[in-house]
Formats: structure tokens, sequence, C-alpha cells
């Protein structure tokens, strides 16, 4: 992956330091958004935080999109495997290749496209991708089909709590 490369509407780039703040304001959104639109558990607490933000950022897997302002989205983006995807009901994966993992999307206002523009940047680049979200969390999940990716399942984090399964494989 590049340093930075140009979205249609802004710059997904590697998050910086100075970038903590108006992540953790985006993920303070989120969690505001989906407590108001019927997801009232995902991201419980102050889950995630910057500290989640700056452990993403110190592992170099932390992700803006800036439409010139500073971020407006956010992503964690790493290799696999993940271990919370070793156990999967249903379908199963597409495949059992090498893959990477997207967390912790959020963007800070809903409606102008920007979880689109950030899933294309994400499959435009990596032909195989796993992400996970709350079966609560029907925004996601429509971004997450509209990008390409297919529901396999379902998955259980630490907690012990499910998720929805999606995987992306270009063929």
């Amino acid at each position: 992956m590049g340093e930075r490369d140009v979205a249609a509407g802004g710059e997904i780039r590697r998050a910086e330091v100075g970038d903590l703040d108006a992540v953790a304001d985006i993920y303070a959104a989120a969690r505001a958004f989906m407590r108001a639109n019927g997801n009232p558990t995902q991201w419980a607490g102050a889950y995630p935080s910057r500290d989640d933000a700056a452990r993403d950022l110190a592992a170099d897997r932390l992700w803006v999109l800036d439409e010139g302002a500073g971020p407006v989205g956010v992503m964690a983006v790493m290799p696999g495997p993940d271990p919370t995807y070793a156990r999967i009901e249903g379908p199963g994966w597409l495949d059992d290749g090498p893959y990477w993992v997207m967390h912790r999307m959020a963007v800070a206002a809903q409606g102008h496209g920007r979880g689109a523009r950030m899933l294309a940047w994400l499959v435009a680049r990596h032909d195989n991708v796993r992400a996970d979200t709350h079966a609560d969390n029907l925004p996601m999940q429509r971004a997450l089909e509209r990008a390409g990716f297919a529901r396999r399942g379902t998955i259980w984090i630490a907690d012990g709590s499910p998720r929805v399964a999606y995987h992306f494989v270009r063929r």
C-alpha cells in the first residue's frame, strides 16, 4: 500500500500522531450514531478510544480519509490471520488464502459516501479482505455488501458476542 492514495472526494493516507484527536472524535460520533439508530451495544463504553487508535497507529495499521481539513473517516487495516476469524458458523470463508482484515471503520458523518470511498480504496488494493460487524449495524452491512463483500456467517469476538462475518475476494 502506498503511503497516500487519492480517493474521489478525498485522500486516504496513513494516520499521523496529530490525527489522533480527530480519530477519537470520529469514533465518538460513530458510537452516538449507532446508539441513535438501533445499535445500542456495539462499541460499548468508550471503545474504540483514542488509546485504541494510538495502538493502531503504533502498529502502522491506521488509515484516515482526509477531505482537506483533517480526518473525516478512519479504519484499521492489517494482514491476517485474525484469531477471531478462526471459527466461523455458516457458509464459511470464500477461501483459506492469505487475507487482510479491516476493523474499526467509522466516518464523521453519515450520508456523504465516505464509507463507500474507503471500502472502494481498500478492495482496490487488496484481493482478499475479511471484516465483521454487529447484527444491528445495518448501515455497515449495506456498505460492505455494496462494496462487493459477501456475507459468510457468524464469528465471535473476544467477549463471546457474535458478529456478522463478511469476505471480499477478487477472482
